[in-house]
Order: C-alpha cells, then structure tokens, then sequence
C-alpha cells in the first residue's frame, strides 16, 4: 500500500503529492488525514507530512519508493472531508495545500486528559476506629489523621488529602497495600466555560411576533429541504440572537449541532450566557485565548457529540462535529472574519460551501450588513429576512452630530464637544453608564484640515493620500504621490495635519476632566492576557465603573442596560482609512456603537463627532438608513470598479533588494495586462514601503469574475516557481481585499 502525501513546508515548489510506501507495521496505524514522518530529499531528512490518499497502485518504480518512517499519534489527523475542504480553500484563497490543511485543523496536537485522583475508604468505619486505635498506639499520626478524615468523609480528593491533611504518598501507599483505602482516577474535561452564578439563572425566552416569522421562515425551510443562506437584517437590538437561538433549539432536538461564528474574543462572555441560559453544559467555546488542553477537550467533545453549540471566531468554523446542522455567523460585516494569514480565507464563503456539501442552512446576523452579503441577497442568492424593530420596549437612541470643525471656531480645543461634555456630567450625576469608542486602529497618517473639514484625496481612486515620513502624499492603489502640505488647499487654513490619538491618552483626560468617576479601558494592551475581556467587561456590568472607554471591541454586540450615553470621538479616522470600503466600515462603526445607548428600558443618546458631517456615511449612520447608505455606497462601488461589482486580485510583492523588487513586479504586471482582459493597477508603493528592511509594492487585477481571477492567480503563481526572477522575492495574493 501506498500513500500520496503533501509535505509539510509551505513552498510552492513543494506544493504537489510524494509517495512513499506504507511499511507492514504502519498498515493498521497510517490513515487518510494521518501525520507522518518520512525521508526527504538526497540527505533523507526526516520532516512531517499529511496522508491525503491511499492506494495500491504505485506511480513510480517500487524499489525507488521510500518507506513511512512513522506516524504521529499525539498529532491530530484530518478527516477526509477536510481534505477536500482544504483543496477548495487552496484554490480559492491563493495558498499551498499544505498551509491550507494546517488552517482546516483549529487544534494541532493530542493533549493528556486530566485526572482527578481520590481517596475511598474500603473497610468499614466500624473497623477503620478498630485500626486507628492500633495506628496511634504506633504512634502513626499521619495514618490517624488520613484515616480519621475518612470515617467522617468516606472519599476524599487527592488534593484535600495532601494540601490541608499534609499526607505523604508513603502514607497513602501504606495504607492502599494494606487493603484500608484505595486511589481512585477519574478523567474529566478541561472546561473553559467556568462555574459562574450567572449562567445558573434560566431564563425563559418569548418571540415577538418578528422574531417568531424570522425564526418560522427558517424552520420551515429547512422542513422542507430547501437549504438556504439567510441574511437576517436588524436593527441593532432587534433581538437577531433570540432568533438564532429558537433555530438552534429545534436542531438540537434533531441530534445536530450547530456552529455558532463571533467576530471578537470580547464577545464570548455575553453570548455564551444568553446561550447557557437556553441549553446549559451543552455549549462551550473554542478560541486562541484557551490553553492547548482546553482547545483539545473542546475538539474531543465535538467530535464525540457530547456538545451541541461550539461559539468562536472564525477558525470555529472547523470543529468536527459529527452531525452539523447549522452555521450561524453573528455580525456577518465584521472585518474578523477575513484572515490576514495565508489563506487569506473569508469565513462567510468557507460556510457557505460547508453548508452546501453538508445540505444544511447558514444564518448571516447583522444590523450593518456588508455590501456583499446585501448585495447578492438583493441578487437573490440569499434568502433576506428583516427585523424592524428593537424588542421588548426599547427604541432607538437620539443621535446627535457634532460638527468639530464649529467647536474650534467658537474656540474649543478639547477633544469633546460641547454637547458630550454636558452630557457626561449629566449621566454620571444620574448614576448611569456611558461609553466612549475611538477607534484607535483607524489611523492611517490620512491628512485632514480641523477647519474645513477638507481630506487629501486621490484624483483618481476617491482614496485618502496617506501621508509617508518622506514628506509624501500617497495612494496606495494606483500610486499617484504629491507632496505633502502645511496649508489647507481648500481654505487656507493652517489647522490640517494628521489626527493621531489614542484611546490611552483619551482615558487620561476623562481622568483629569471627571476626576470622580470611575473609568474602565478596553483596548489590544488591556486584554492582552487570558481572561482580561471577560474581567473587564464584568466589572462594567457589575457597575464598578461609570465608563469604559475603549476601541471597536467595545462596540459590537455587547448590551449593557444601564449604557444611556455613546460618545463616537473622531468618527473621520475610519472614514479616511486609504481604503476603498472606508465609508462602509464607517457606517457599521458608527451605527453599532449607537446601538450600544438605550437597549433598557432607558432612553438613550449618542453623539458623534466629525469634521466631515455632510458625508453620505455619517449623515445615514444618524439617521440609522442602512437602505439609504447601501444605495449610495452600491452607485459609488459601480462607478469606481470596487467589488463586490468587480472583484479584485491584490498581489503583493517584497523583497530586501529595491531593483530586484522593481523588476519582480514591472514583470507580473506586465504578464497580468496580457490575460483575459483584465484590468491592471500598480504597481504602487505597499501602504509601509519598508518593514524590516524589506521593501513590498502592491499590484492590483480587476475582474468582473472571480473564478478568472483564480485562473490570473494560478497562471502567475505557476510563472513565478522556479523562476530565477523571483529567486530573492516573495508573493503573496489575496482576493477582494
């Protein structure tokens, strides 16, 4: 027997199926999915492959086949489904079979069980007084102490025995050979969801009547084998979760289970307790915070169906459940769900095939939902089912717009306006909670003047210039560069530079302004270490705080009831990001952190604050008009040539030599503009030119058709192997980014 296997290094060279035999006392052990150590190469070196098919017949001479050395059984296999998964991802995420089977595994190695070990006393108590009395007259205090414990508590844990008795393992092997006591093991499950009183309320969950024609048109479907993706539209607390919830329920009751896919690590601690409420230990999670053990209890537990509901983020998507019923995606816009690793992968269309091998529904959630998914469910290729309204009593929060462009005109300089400066005083004299998102990550050196409002633009991509520390302004699509400036070309003001803040420096200045209250920060530096999203998150819950400042975490799906004030403090570092979806992410920022005021029975307000409030994006998040944004967005997507009208192939190229660089890229330019019609851009300076002494250039392919754009990426990744060229460059390709 023979076995074709990829080998495990990431080159595409390498990119392509070995065969080695199978030896006789490997036969019952190597399967497909197995990981193996075999030679390689003239030095026979030993590396780590994957098994991805068996046969008997042999492609080569039989005396020139190498043997499998060995399997590795700590290491976690692939099943054969995902082997075909990994293909597909292969080739529709531009990456080596290799690093796509790595993606398609969320837990890499076998991990021990642990172990309780316990203490149960065998004789009767009536003979254990009868043998103390004989351990004291030895004078054998720690037997009389062991055994005393024991007449009053007849198992006793391993851990009591030796940490508050101080009894040795002498001791207790003393006594287990005597035939007194013995050691019992008990295996059990690392369990990440911990004890906590607030999973133990069980809380009975009633549909209003648009949740129930939601959850109904779903289950229908599915009772009638029709197998669709459902984009479920709501406004922000509408309730999207109570209806992913009623789904889930009737395909747990059908011996399914479901995945359910979270953007952010922050919002594990909700979203598994509205979960446990409904379905108890049947629910457990599986992210990179979570040790290894963890992560492999929970990959054993999937794969034996003792849980129901696995909650992760995108790698979640993986678990290997035997009987999937369901894959829900919560906040289907987020920017999370694509990998900045390669593959480069997109988890909605990983599910969406998932779901269709498997005949099973994919529910998309969103208040904002992405252009794409809006776009192909207007299309009808999915299934749109809208929510209108928030539940239970709540409405929408007043928003207020704050033009801060006024406010240095009437000679404030602070970061806060007027209006969210009163408005803080006013909630933290009425004891209620307020939270201030600035979205730290958004800075892209984007150049705008404090005056007009007046941003360096593209002339011909519509995309900020980027401001560069050669003195620079730069667009990062097409490559067109001008100086920087000192003065507004618009107005004349001297007021435009870069907006450069931090969510740090924003906490310190609350600290200074409101010195009374009690102030939480969330952020990448304050959640860093296991366990800090859920700390932090439960003492504001807990009211410990009156505000929490913090950047997009803050901001998604989280419900706080008490939260009647969202300050947004620079609404235009998202707006202006070098990036052609900029006023997309910035209307689902800004709409999501409005939905965060008033989910009680409080009336909430929000404030944001720009120095472009005439934009189409800020101007339709105040008034919480997705249609009206989609609209505008969709047109400006048309007349640009931006996806998910054109899609895009990115081609990155890098190299430590600047001329090697520049020949390596005019090349695949060149050979892009000779292939079906295509649409060349670039090549451009990559957003940072030097990383690391290693300098990169983008190029970018326009293709109404993404399956051409796959042919594009195979036709120049097939030029670029081998080829002496690209011997001291790398290329790296991602879809629609």
């Amino acid at each position: 027997m023979f076995a074709d296997i990829i080998i495990d290094i990431s080159h595409e060279q390498l990119d392509r199926t070995f065969q080695y035999n199978i030896p006789d006392n490997l036969r019952d052990i190597v399967k497909i999915g197995s990981q193996v150590r075999i030679p390689f190469g003239r030095g026979n070196k030993l590396i780590t492959g994957y098994v991805i098919d068996i046969t008997s017949k042999a492609n080569y001479p039989v005396d020139k086949i190498k043997n499998i050395e060995s399997c590795l059984e700590d290491r976690v296999g692939i099943a054969s489904d995902m082997i075909n998964l990994a293909y597909w991802i292969k080739k529709n995420f531009a990456s080596t079979m290799n690093q796509a089977l790595k993606t398609v595994i969320p837990v890499k190695d076998k991990v021990g069980p642990k172990e309780k070990k316990s203490v149960v006393l065998k004789v009767t108590k009536e003979k254990a007084v009868i043998l103390n009395e004989t351990y004291k007259k030895k004078n054998s205090k720690a037997k009389v102490r062991l055994i005393e414990a024991l007449i009053e508590e007849p198992v006793l844990e391993m851990e009591i025995i030796r940490n508050k008795l101080n009894i040795s393992t002498s001791t207790i092997n003393l006594l287990e050979k005597d035939n007194v006591i013995e050691v019992t093991t008990k295996k059990y499950y690392r369990n990440p969801v911990k004890d906590n009183d607030a999973f133990k309320k069980n809380k009975a969950i009633v549909l209003n009547k648009e949740q129930e024609e939601a959850a109904n048109t779903i289950k229908k479907d599915v009772e009638e084998q029709r197998y669709n993706t459902y984009l479920l539209h709501g406004v922000t607390g509408s309730g999207k979760t109570e209806v992913y919830l009623d789904v889930i329920k009737e395909v747990i009751d059908e011996g399914k289970q479901a995945i359910v896919l979270i953007p952010e690590i922050a919002l594990t601690f909700q979203t598994v307790l509205r979960f446990y409420h409904r379905f108890g230990s049947k629910v457990s999670i599986l992210n990179s915070k979570m040790s290894k053990g963890e992560r492999y209890d929970q990959f054993l537990r999937s794969m034996k169906g003792e849980i129901s509901v696995i909650i992760g983020p995108r790698s979640a998507l993986f678990t290997p459940f035997p009987n999937l019923g369901l894959i829900v995606i919560d906040e289907e816009h987020e920017g999370a769900y694509k990998s900045d690793k390669t593959p480069r992968y997109h988890a909605r269309p990983v599910a969406i095939h998932i779901a269709k091998n498997k005949q099973i529904p994919v529910i998309l959630g969103s208040a904002t939902p992405s252009i794409e998914s809006y776009e192909l469910a207007k299309r009808g290729e999915y299934k749109l089912i809208t929510l209108n309204n928030r539940a239970g009593n709540a409405t929408l929060p007043k928003i207020y717009v704050e033009d801060m462009r006024r406010e240095l005109q009437m000679g404030n300089r602070s970061v806060f306006s007027k209006r969210l400066q009163s408005l803080i005083v006013d909630r933290l004299e009425k004891k209620q909670q307020i939270m201030l998102f600035l979205n730290k990550r958004g800075v892209a050196g984007f150049i705008s003047c404090r005056s007009c409002g007046h941003v360096m633009k593209c002339p011909h991509c519509d995309i900020s210039l980027t401001a560069h520390n050669n003195g620079k302004l730069m667009c990062h699509y097409c490559g067109y560069e001008q100086p920087n400036v000192t003065i507004c070309p618009e107005c004349g003001s001297k007021y435009i530079a870069g907006f450069r803040a931090g969510t740090q420096a924003l906490e310190s200045l609350i600290n200074k302004m409101y010195p009374t209250a009690k102030v939480l920060r969330m952020d990448m530096d304050t959640t860093k270490n296991k366990g800090g999203h859920e700390k932090i998150l439960e003492q504001f819950a807990n009211h410990e705080a009156d505000i929490l400042v913090g950047t997009q975490m803050i901001v998604k799906g989280h419900d706080f009831p008490d939260v009647t004030l969202v300050g947004i403090v620079a609404a235009d570092m998202s707006l202006y990001a070098g990036d052609y979806r900029a006023p997309e992410v910035t209307f689902q920022l800004l709409t999501q952190s409005a939905g965060r005021a008033g989910r009680g029975n409080k009336k909430g307000e929000v404030v944001i604050q720009t120095y472009t409030p005439e934009h189409y994006s800020i101007e339709t998040a105040a008034n919480q008009d997705y249609i009206g944004f989609y609209e505008q967005e969709i047109a400006y997507r048309k007349l640009l040539g931006y996806p998910p009208i054109i899609n895009m192939l990115k081609i990155t190229v890098s190299s430590a030599s600047e001329e090697a660089l520049d020949e390596a890229s005019n090349l695949l330019k060149d050979r892009a503009s000779n292939l079906d019609n295509s649409i060349v851009l670039g090549p451009s300076k990559a957003n940072i030119y030097k990383i690391n002494d290693i300098f990169s250039k983008v190029i970018y392919i326009r293709n109404k058709e993404y399956d051409k754009l796959t042919l594009i990426y195979e036709n120049l990744d097939a030029y670029v192997v081998g080829n002496p060229k690209f011997r001291n460059v790398s290329v790296n390709y991602d879809f629609n980014a």
